[in-house]
C-alpha cells in the first residue's frame, strides 16, 4: 500500500502518520485532509512523504486506502458529498458507526473496515482491532504494532467498549499519587513513583505466556499488601458495577 489518505488529523490521525513515517526509510505517501490545518501542516513539514490536500475529495482521489479519523458527530459535515469509488479501501475509526451506516453515508460499495487504533501506534507498539479482516487494512496496522481482526461487529463493539476504560486507569493512577501527596510526599516524587510502578506492570503484560490471572497471582503474596487492597477495595460488588458500566456502554455502541 503506497498511498494512504487520512481524513481528520486529530490525536489518532497524527499518531498513525508518525507510526508510518518516523524513522522509516520506505514510508508510504500519506495524503492529509485540510481539517486540523495546523497539525496537518506540521506533519507535512516533518515528513517528506506527507502532503496536505486541498479538500477531502482530493484525499480520496489520490489514495488507495482512506482512513476516516473524524469525530463521529462531525462525520456528516466531513463526509457529505464525498465520492468513494469501489476500488478504494475505507478504514473507519468512527466509534459507534456501523459499516452499513457508513456505506449509506458514503453511498459506496467499496470495502469498509472498522478499526480501533490507540495512541501507541505512534511508536508502532499497539495492537489494533479490525473488522472485518481485510489484507490491506490488516497490513497497515501490522506496520503500526499488530492487527487483531474480528469477523463480526458484535465482537468489535465489545473491544470498543473496553477502550472506554483507558482514562479511568489514568484517573486511578492520579488518585494514588494524590493520596501520597496527602500524606506528605512531594507531588513530583509521588507521580514519578506511580509512573514507574505501573510502567513495570505494562512491561509484564508483554509476557503473553502468562494469563492475566496468573500475572496477578505472581505479583501477590498471600496475606500481603497487594492481596489486602484487592480483596478489600476491588470487591465482587465493585467488579459487578464495572461490568454494568461496560454493558451500558456496549448498548450505546450498538
Amino acid at each position: 500500500m503506497r498511498r494512504i489518505g487520512i481524513i481528520g488529523v486529530g490525536e489518532i490521525g497524527r499518531a498513525i502518520v508518525a507510526g508510518l513515517c518516523e524513522g522509516v526509510e520506505d514510508a508510504p505517501e500519506v495524503l492529509l485532509s485540510p481539517r486540523g490545518a495546523r497539525a496537518a501542516a506540521e506533519l507535512s513539514e516533518r515528513y517528506e512523504s506527507v502532503r496536505v490536500c486541498a479538500d477531502n475529495q482530493a484525499v480520496v482521489d489520490g489514495s488507495e486506502l482512506v482512513v476516516l479519523a473524524v469525530r463521529p458527530h462531525d462525520r456528516q459535515e466531513a463526509l457529505a458529498g464525498l465520492r468513494v469509488g469501489s476500488d478504494r479501501i475505507v478504514v473507519s475509526l468512527l466509534a459507534g458507526v456501523s459499516i452499513d451506516e457508513l456505506r449509506r453515508t458514503l453511498a459506496t460499495d467499496a470495502p469498509v473496515v472498522r478499526a480501533i487504533p490507540l495512541p501507541p501506534v505512534r511508536e508502532r507498539d499497539s495492537v489494533t482491532v479490525t473488522c472485518p479482516s481485510h489484507p490491506e487494512a490488516d497490513a497497515l496496522f501490522e506496520r503500526l504494532g499488530g492487527a487483531l481482526p474480528v469477523e463480526d461487529e458484535a465482537s468489535f463493539n465489545v473491544f470498543s467498549a473496553l477502550t472506554g476504560t483507558l482514562t479511568t486507569h489514568y484517573a486511578y493512577l492520579t488518585t494514588l499519587a494524590s493520596w501520597a501527596v496527602g500524606h506528605g510526599v512531594p507531588a513530583e516524587a509521588a507521580e514519578r513513583y506511580v509512573r514507574g510502578l505501573f510502567q513495570g506492570v505494562g512491561r509484564s503484560l508483554g509476557d503473553e505466556g502468562r494469563s492475566l490471572p496468573r500475572l496477578a497471582a505472581d505479583h501477590e503474596t498471600p496475606q500481603g499488601s497487594n492481596e489486602r487492597v484487592r480483596t478489600t477495595w476491588f470487591t465482587p460488588a465493585n467488579a459487578e458495577a464495572l461490568e454494568r458500566v461496560l454493558d451500558d456502554l456496549l448498548a450505546r455502541l450498538r
